[in-house]
């Protein structure tokens, strides 16, 4: 199980109704069912995935983030996901606002650049590989990296209320200069009110 499933299913209220997008192999949504009995929608264009969530009993809709997400109503859900996909979307601010149309709260986890071990692989002249970036520069799925700080002033700039944040390394919490130590970042926001 990935890091940030236990940290994602600790902000999920029980019973709540819940989309993943770019959900994988359903995973999440399987442990989100068996910890917090939530139940919903996960959102993923890759064939392979789609038959994995299918095979899970992962309720899974095969569409392409990019396009939107108009197939929702507003305020259907309670929480939508974008867990480790944030750096792989072009139209990251569209997705952001979709998700607070469509859900009261999102979640995103994202692998944090700021982090020192990719600043010094930058440094030393290359493109930082890493457990939370795992892909050459030539062959990554990924559009956009950003450091924590980076996302935070997106929020601000969309008026998104951050109401936690957790930071991680190899599994472990940091509080410590996270955006220098910290690997992976978990954020939970909203509208502000």
């Amino acid at each position: 199980m990935r890091h940030d499933f236990q940290t994602i299913a600790d902000w999920i209220e029980p019973n709540a109704k819940v989309l993943d997008l770019g959900c994988g192999d359903g995973d999440l949504l399987k442990h989100l069912y068996e910890r917090r009995q939530a139940r919903g929608y996960g959102v993923e264009l890759d064939d392979r995935h789609v038959l994995a969530c299918v095979k899970n009993g992962i309720n899974v809709i095969q569409r392409d983030l990019e396009a939107g997400l108009a197939e929702f109503a507003s305020a259907t859900f309670d929480y939508v996901v974008l867990s480790q996909t944030l750096q792989a979307v072009h139209h990251t601010e569209a997705i952001l606002r979709e998700m607070l149309r469509v859900g009261r709260e999102g979640i995103v986890t994202f692998p944090n650049f700021g982090y020192w071990k990719n600043r010094w692989q930058v440094l030393r002249g290359n493109m930082p590989v890493s457990a939370d970036i795992p892909f050459q520069w030539y062959d990554t799925p990924n559009v956009h990296l950003c450091t924590m700080h980076d996302f935070e002033a997106l929020c601000a700039k969309l008026n998104i209320v951050i109401r936690e944040r957790i930071v991680m390394t190899a599994g472990k919490r940091i509080h410590f200069l996270q955006n220098l130590t910290g690997s992976l970042a978990v954020y939970r926001f909203g509208l502000a009110a």
